[in-house]
């Protein structure tokens, strides 16, 4: 692969229109950016869990705050590629004018990258596909192809971003977000569909799986323009877009270390334990003096979460840009945290191993997880049928619920499913328990 096509500003939607930017204020990756931010389904992930309960009286992060976060890492992994890139190569401005934009490319997909979650964390996402391996679901199996019924089993966040950022939905207009090629490429963490996905094959562009069957097509389109390496003798398993390591990374820096912050917050680590988790990674000599000048224990806290976020950024920019052949050629099949210096990825597996014993595990954190489990399978298990028979009265008052944007002219059951999974993948946590309350007659909608 190589740069001069990977990087593109060509729009998704307006292929055939001659790319001339009239605003001095923002490139088209910048652009990008924007139309993110002031879109509805960004906005909604202020009310979708990221790991913790919501709302709460304690402020703790939500899919919007952390993809805002991410974003934030993310263009400074990018910038400092550039950087250590033009250093090595002085005519990089003419000979690649979009380099200079790699990090509000990668910010850009940052803040798209979790745009597909559904409501209560990955317990939705396991949840609408429990429905379909082994719930009401499973009676549609022969009515789908197996290709369809693996991405149905298999419900993914990754390519339902691909889906809301792509597909024209009832009454918007076409071409979906139409963001560049390249900010598209950049979210898509595995290239393949789900049928070659989800660890059937090696390679950590197979570990899932990266868009559904409708849009396999536009992927293809995308991966071609961007000229992105396919998997040898298959022509559909790609080979990640570059970018995507850098998107990865961001996101990886996040989690794990504001987890950390988050679960200070309420109570569940202590804040020595944090600065033992923490202090390795400060790289600060004088960190344990200047701790011991702050009286306030989050600001403490929030010290070590910046120190600790700096250098991981420092180590993961540097991975990249020391494997960055072995990434153009395909060939770098391991994500770059685990490939930062062996005494600082030890550090990270302390923490990985800490943070699924005290934090993914602790009381609040699975009850929202069961309680969320409950709430997307009973909401399917209303939608689904009804939108599928569509025979009875009470189908046609379920299937009224549905916004008109949701309702496509559907053909093949398969469609009709992903109908429903579009609507309810959407919802916020907030609003997926409220309506499932009332449709389970557990509630009742103020008649006032």
């Amino acid at each position: 692969m190589h740069w001069k096509k990977l990087l593109s500003a060509k729009r998704w939607g307006y292929e055939y229109r001659e790319i001339k930017n009239e605003d001095l204020a923002r490139s088209e990756f910048q652009r990008d950016y924007d139309r993110l931010i002031f879109s509805s389904p960004f906005r909604r992930l202020q009310n979708k869990t990221q790991v913790f309960p919501l709302p709460g009286s304690v402020f703790v992060h939500n899919r919007l705050t952390h993809s805002l976060e991410v974003a934030s890492v993310g263009r400074s992994l990018g910038r400092i590629f550039y950087t250590k890139y033009k250093e090595a190569h002085s005519q990089v401005d003419e000979e690649l004018p979009y380099l200079q934009e790699i990090g509000n490319i990668v910010s850009s997909a940052c803040l798209a990258h979790d745009l597909g979650n559904p409501a209560f964390g990955h317990s939705g996402e396991s949840a609408i596909s429990h429905y379909f391996l082994s719930g009401g679901g499973l009676g549609y199996k022969n009515q789908v192809s197996e290709e369809e019924w693996q991405d149905l089993i298999h419900f993914e966040g990754n390519a339902n971003a691909l889906r809301i950022l792509t597909h024209q939905f009832n009454g918007k207009e076409a071409g979906g977000f139409a963001l560049t090629y390249s900010t598209l490429a950049a979210i898509i963490k595995y290239p393949c569909a789900a049928i070659n996905g989800n660890g059937k094959g090696k390679g950590l562009h197979r570990k899932k799986y990266g868009y559904f069957q409708p849009e396999m097509q536009s992927f293809v389109k995308i991966a071609a323009e961007l000229g992105m390496e396919k998997e040898h003798d298959h022509p559909l398993i790609y080979k990640r877009h570059p970018l995507v390591y850098l998107v990865e990374a961001a996101d990886d820096i996040c989690y794990n270390i504001i987890d950390i912050e988050d679960a200070h917050r309420l109570g569940i680590l202590t804040a020595h334990q944090v600065e033992e988790l923490l202090i390795p990674l400060a790289n600060d000599p004088n960190i344990v003096s200047r701790l011991a000048k702050i009286g306030d224990v989050d600001s403490r806290v929030s010290l070590l979460r910046a120190k600790a976020i700096s250098t991981l950024i420092q180590e993961c920019s540097t991975v990249f840009f020391q494997q960055e052949q072995a990434i153009l050629n395909g060939d770098f099949e391991a994500s770059l945290m685990d490939n930062i210096q062996p005494g600082l990825r030890e550090v990270m597996q302390t923490i990985e191993k800490i943070s699924v014993e005290k934090i993914y595990n602790a009381p609040s954190v699975v009850q929202i997880e069961v309680a969320g489990y409950k709430v997307m399978s009973g909401l399917l298990e209303e939608f689904v049928p009804a939108y599928l028979n569509n025979s009875s009265s009470y189908d046609k008052k379920v299937i009224a619920l549905i916004p008109n944007q949701y309702k496509q002219q559907e053909q093949t059951a398969y469609e009709k499913i992903r109908s429903v999974l579009d609507f309810v993948s959407s919802m916020t946590d907030l609003y997926a328990v409220e309506l499932f309350r009332k449709m389970k007659g557990i509630s009742f909608p103020s008649l006032d």
